[in-house]
């Protein structure tokens, strides 16, 4: 696929590099011409100089045969701007942007333009190093939106069907880990002793489902 990237610094160079070496087309644009130092000297893309929101300039990097679209310059406002100008006036489907602003994340990411909120992301990733705690999260989203943990389970679950915990915690589980191995869950999965089960969560349900899931069934003997 035809890759076009705004902005070279080290994500935007890190990016280049690792699609070409996968084998696909790339193009990277950036204001500042010095910046294309941070490329390999063997670099078989394209390297244009100009603003990436430019049609003009959009244009000599290909984006009408574009698959993809990145804008990852140190500009919000940029960024975005390059993002929408990609979609609705080249028609490119796949298109994404990083921010530095959260609030313009989400509302970029409720317009369909999938964004990157790199401070938030940088930095929740940092404290979960820095303060685990007793019930880290294992993963979260480029978004910081939506969490995985790992639930500490009651040891009146065993035995319960999956669904049963599902329905009093409000999400949904992610997979579990049963003997060592990962398993999906499926409609007839019951809890087994010993199984590790991760669940998908927003910050405001977090709390609120570890607990319903450290306390008893509701109803169990």
């Amino acid at each position: 696929m035809h890759v076009v990237i705004m902005g070279c610094g080290r994500v935007g160079s890190t990016l280049a590099r690792g699609l070409t070496e996968r084998g696909h087309s790339v193009a990277v644009i950036d204001q500042n011409p010095e910046a294309f130092r941070r490329l390999d000297r063997d670099f078989e893309g394209q390297m244009i100089t100009g603003v990436g929101f430019d049609r003009t300039v959009l244009t000599e990097a290909g984006i009408s045969r574009a698959d993809a679209f990145a804008a990852v310059s140190s500009g919000d406002n940029s960024n975005i701007i390059a993002a929408r100008v990609a979609r609705e006036t080249f028609g490119v489907t796949n298109v994404v942007a990083r921010i530095y602003d959260s609030g313009r994340a989400a509302v970029y990411e409720r317009l369909g333009i999938p964004t990157v909120a790199t401070v938030r992301w940088a930095a929740g990733r940092l404290m979960r190093l820095l303060d685990p705690g007793p019930d880290s999260e294992v993963w979260r989203d480029s978004t910081s939106a939506v969490a995985m943990i790992e639930l500490n389970l009651h040891q009146d679950w065993t035995g319960q069907p999956l669904e049963r915990l599902e329905k009093a915690t409000g999400v949904r589980t992610a997979y579990l880990i049963r003997f060592g191995l990962g398993v999906l869950p499926t409609p007839s999965t019951v809890i087994q002793d010993g199984d590790q089960v991760f669940a998908l969560v927003t910050d405001d349900l977090a709390t609120p489902v570890r607990r319903t899931a450290a306390e008893a069934p509701e109803g169990a003997q």
